[in-house]
């Protein structure tokens, strides 16, 4: 059974480096980190006290500033990080999906990229091969597949990881928003296999600051602010208190219907 549980994690990062602790602090002050002062080396509470609980079916954003703990929560959800204090249990396979280019080789091709990208998301070589041709489809690179990938650019580059990483099945994906360095209509066409790729996971915990994006792919999110939770509940709910308005207001009644969202409720979980 896919599912995740936390309970009180919290995750610190030293700084061996006190002679700049001055320069960090005001840093950290303007993007929502907090260093401790109880310790002879500065310490980063980068995340505090996190307690969740996900189960299979569920579509979570994470919403909040840059610097306010959303890709560090993520990291933690995947495996990356342990956590400093506390407990983290995922149960099922993890497809961390946080910068496109990660686990890509400036020296080889296109093709091979493709390999070697899958492996690293989890999939085995058999599969990967099954999927090359679909994916250099959708691509639209042609030849320069076969080029090795320091001669492509920033959005052949994007296209490329896009398509990889819309072709895997993951149990669960954690996915941080980075797409947009292509074309427009492109776009549009990754976004449709982004949210078929979102169906065939088992559990989504999506970090965006896309309203539009959060609203097609989330039914639920968790709003971060200075590396805690300060919100949890419907998309809808979260979404109007860290916004300070209703973002779907402006969506018809029916399209909300569709996409499974209901009306805001008054019961959402609040630290502020």
């Amino acid at each position: 059974m896919v599912s995740i549980d936390v309970w009180n994690a919290s995750v610190d990062f030293p700084i061996f480096d006190a002679k700049s602790r001055s320069m960090k602090k005001a840093l950290l002050s303007k993007a929502g980190g907090k260093i401790g002062t109880d310790s002879k080396v500065p310490i980063i509470e980068a995340l505090r006290d996190i307690t969740l609980s996900l189960k299979e079916g569920d579509r979570v954003g994470l919403v909040g500033h840059n610097g306010a703990g959303k890709s560090t929560l993520l990291r933690l959800l995947s495996g990356i990080y342990e956590p400093t204090r506390g407990q983290a249990e995922i149960r099922g396979k993890v497809a961390p999906v946080f910068d496109l280019g990660v686990g890509m080789d400036q020296e080889i091709s296109g093709y091979e990229n493709i390999l070697i990208r899958g492996l690293f998301l989890g999939m085995s070589r058999k599969q990967m091969q099954k999927r090359v041709d679909d994916i250099a489809e959708f691509t639209e690179l042609g030849n320069y597949l076969s080029m090795p990938l320091r001669t492509y650019s920033t959005g052949m580059r994007v296209r490329l990881a896009l398509g990889v990483v819309t072709s895997i099945d993951p149990e669960i994906l954690l996915l941080d928003e980075g797409i947009g360095a292509v074309d427009a209509a492109f776009l549009d066409k990754a976004r449709d296999r982004l949210f078929d790729l979102v169906q065939r996971s088992g559990l989504l915990v999506f970090a965006s600051h896309s309203d539009d994006l959060l609203l097609e792919l989330c039914s639920s999110a968790i709003w971060m602010d200075k590396g805690e939770i300060r919100q949890q509940g419907s998309l809808r709910d979260v979404l109007t208190s860290y916004k300070g308005k209703d973002p779907f207001e402006s969506v018809s009644h029916e399209t909300l219907q569709r996409l499974g969202h209901e009306p805001a409720a008054a019961n959402s979980q609040d630290k502020a």
